[in-house]
């Protein structure tokens, strides 16, 4: 070989040589946040340590390798030219006593690579190895001296940590990804003046000052701040997850602004901000709401209203940011008192009831249950539209009306004002997720049973002393261990990687998907004792539902923080076509939407078709042309609650087919005073008396669950058993002449 091509090959061969000090790399003992430009200035000058994230090794699971095309190098066979071919046999045999060495395995660990990583970053490093054409001549050149015994296997280690850093390219940045998910400090993100105190007196301060923001937990609380402040002439908009209203017809924002709390803007200035049920801050799945808002809010005055439960954990948190916490505390008006025994049947109700129960399911059972004797009822249920829930609480406060019993879920437990003489807990076990995500079944807490009893007696209400039992007999000593038990103190409060976070560790692993992002961020975050990482679970299912959609990171966060019910196929359905919709920067406008939903819509049959209106509704909002879609959304809630009218009706219809609860007496008669008599619920177990085959078939349980889920109707039923009861006529006369047959051919 010429000296002009030795030359050649070493300056093409020069920038791949690893310096010495590089084959044998130490750990580092700290790392600086502060990177400097060429000019010298400083980005950010804060000193973090790298032992501070030590105790929190990531979750290596979550770790995605990236894929690498096996493209032959770009120098070529400088490698083969210098040395000579590599021995395929001989290779696999240096290859895999690297793997094998103990010391190797333990390097490669306090550089980012565990036992999971390693093995799958050498399955990768040997295939490269094995099937390139041509590998770099660096590599090449320390294979062929490892090979023919001049080389040390040790030398393999450099490379293969720089291709482990290729197809993971999270180890080059792990010190800055756990800097960026460093959630220790959240208090230093704004400073307000805060106090604590009852809800009335805080709407009063938000109603008389220059600007306010009211940030509750649900849209119907919006709801009705929003109603409360135009009907007091202060101009105020509505901001939640499924709609904007604003005041002015020109659509400039108002002064004064009610919304739930995920919506409230952290950037806007107010003179007054109230957060509204702050012990939600150590909700599981929205408390990092709460934290956002009462940290992260821009205003002069922040009034926070909750259960005393969260006073001292409030003044706890507010000690972080060097603010003082002013409390004032109010007692209840009217008592509410356990009572000693439980209702045990239906037909023990009274007007001003209200049963609460934890699933629709139960719902619609019991209200059918209630109409079988001679009673109307209301009911209210979260999914329900505000509208609706308006609607049906009206009516049972009516008292001219004769619905005097309501049977609700605990959504009655905020936001309503209802005249409730007696709460009757059906049952004291709530489905529920906790921290991990997982659904599990457990018995309500004190606070979650405080706030149901709390609805009885209310000032407000026309009865001035309020009841609380149970429906069975067994959950009544239960229900007042539950209430002697004081509320557990409030001890966390939530958090949520925010976008710019996100973007943030885009930036370093472009590659990764949205919701692989936000698993990495969530197995690197460090947390100090106040604060837990809320459940993602929600936000990840929407992020893998939309990833095929071609949308950018801010845009494709933002879809993955709507309300959505993934339990209801058609809501899901929807947010997939709104998502394409956006992607292709076209308007979601009123006729696009009427044609996803099939408008206009009729008023439902069973409770499936209520169920569909209720996503419909959710769905149907999210359109630009507003003054439109606001009259079709009006018209919608109409049908809804004409539906859960014409349900009633129905089961009124059919009351003499619908079976007793559990613990009700046949032949038993009613206690049931004011408005609704004796005499109804007389002649409802009267008929009981004189059962049809029909009516004795809808006991048993299949029949029953058709006909409560709408799957089958009555009439329907009782078509089915007379066809039954002819086949059966037309069967037994055959099988009479069979069996004399049978018995002729013995004898």
């Amino acid at each position: 070989m010429s000296a002009n091509r030795c030359l050649h090959l070493f300056s093409r061969l020069q920038r791949h040589i690893i310096p010495r000090a590089a084959r044998c790399p130490v750990s580092s003992g700290s790392s600086l946040l502060h990177r400097q430009h060429q000019d010298g200035s400083v980005v950010s000058s804060r000193t973090v340590s790298s032992d501070s994230f030590s105790s929190k090794p990531p979750d290596t699971s979550l770790f995605v390798p990236v894929s690498l095309k096996a493209d032959a190098s770009e120098d070529g066979d400088v490698g083969v030219e210098l040395t000579q071919p590599l021995d395929r046999i001989e290779l696999l045999k240096v290859l895999n006593r690297f793997y094998k060495k103990k010391e190797m395995q333990k390097l490669a660990a306090d550089h980012g690579l565990d036992a999971r990583l390693f093995h799958q970053a050498f399955i990768s490093f040997r295939k490269h190895v094995l099937e390139t054409l041509f590998l770099p001549a660096d590599l090449h050149i320390i294979l062929s001296d490892i090979c023919s015994g001049s080389g040390h296997v040790d030398d393999i280690y450099p490379y293969f940590m720089r291709h482990a850093k290729q197809i993971f390219p999270m180890l080059d940045c792990m010190d800055d990804l756990r800097k960026i998910s460093d959630l220790r400090v959240p208090a230093n993100w704004c400073v307000s003046q805060r106090r604590l105190g009852k809800t009335y007196q805080a709407i009063q301060r938000y109603l008389t000052a220059k600007s306010g923001v009211y940030c509750g937990p649900l849209k119907l609380l919006a709801h009705e701040i929003f109603e409360k402040s135009n009907n007091a002439g202060v101009p105020c908009d509505l901001v939640t997850g499924e709609e904007r209203t604003f005041m002015d017809p020109d659509g400039q924002a108002s002064a004064h602004v009610a919304c739930t709390i995920e919506m409230c803007s952290v950037t806007t200035p107010y003179e007054v901000a109230v957060i509204d049920e702050i012990q939600m801050i150590r909700d599981p799945s929205r408390g990092w709401a709460w934290t956002r808002a009462l940290l992260g809010l821009c205003a002069e005055e922040i009034h926070v209203c909750g259960e005393p439960a969260a006073i001292h954990f409030i003044r706890e948190l507010m000690f972080t940011t060097g603010e003082e916490v002013e409390v004032n505390t109010y007692k209840r008006l009217t008592p509410f008192e356990i009572l000693d025994h439980a209702v045990e049947s239906l037909n023990n109700l009274r007007p001003g009831d209200c049963i609460v129960c934890f699933s629709k399911n139960d719902i619609y059972s019991i209200s059918r249950q209630i109409e079988a004797r001679g009673l109307e009822c209301a009911v209210i249920y979260g999914s329900l539209p505000p509208g609706t829930k308006l609607s049906q609480a009206k009516k049972f406060n009516d008292p001219d009306d004769p619905c005097k019993i309501l049977v609700a879920t605990d959504a009655i437990g905020m936001g309503l004002n209802l005249s409730i003489r007696r709460i009757i807990f059906n049952s004291l076990i709530k489905p529920n997720v906790n921290e991990k995500g997982e659904k599990q079944m457990d018995t309500i807490s004190t606070s979650q049973a405080l706030q149901i009893a709390g609805r009885a007696g209310r000032f407000s209400s026309v009865y001035q002393e309020g009841q609380v039992t149970t429906m069975h007999r067994d959950d009544l000593p239960v229900l007042k261990e539950i209430l002697s038990r004081s509320v557990e103190p409030i001890q966390t409060a939530g958090l949520h990687p925010t976008a710019e976070q996100i973007e943030m560790f885009a930036y370093h692993l472009p590659d990764a998907t949205l919701s692989n992002l936000v698993e990495i961020f969530v197995s690197l975050s460090q947390v100090d004792g106040m604060y837990f990482v809320c459940n993602i679970d929600d936000f990840k299912f929407l992020a893998d539902m939309i990833q095929h959609i071609p949308l950018n990171l801010r845009s494709r966060y933002v879809f993955c923080t709507a309300p959505i019910n993934k339990k209801q196929p058609f809501v899901c359905t929807s947010f997939l076509k709104f998502a394409r919709q956006f992607s292709r920067d076209e308007p979601l406008t009123y006729n696009w939407v009427c044609r996803h939903v099939s408008w206009p819509l009729s008023a439902p049959k069973n409770i499936k078709d209520l169920i569909h209106l209720e996503a419909v509704h959710v769905c149907s909002i999210c359109t630009s042309d507003t003054a439109m879609v606001r009259e079709s959304q009006q018209e919608l809630d109409d049908i809804i609650k004409q539906g859960v009218r014409n349900i009633t009706l129905l089961i009124r219809a059919t009351n003499s087919s619908i079976t007793a609860p559990p613990g009700s007496k046949r032949g038993q008669k009613g206690a049931i005073s004011g408005s609704a008599s004796a005499a109804n619920v007389t002649n409802v177990t009267n008929k009981r008396a004189e059962r049809s085959p029909v009516e004795e078939l809808m006991d048993s349980s299949l029949a029953g669950r058709l006909v409560r889920d709408g799957l089958l109707t009555p009439d329907l039923l009782r078509q089915l058993q007379r066809e039954w009861s002819k086949n059966k006529k037309q069967l037994v006369p055959n099988q009479s002449a069979l069996d004399k047959d049978h018995r002729d051919n013995i004898r």
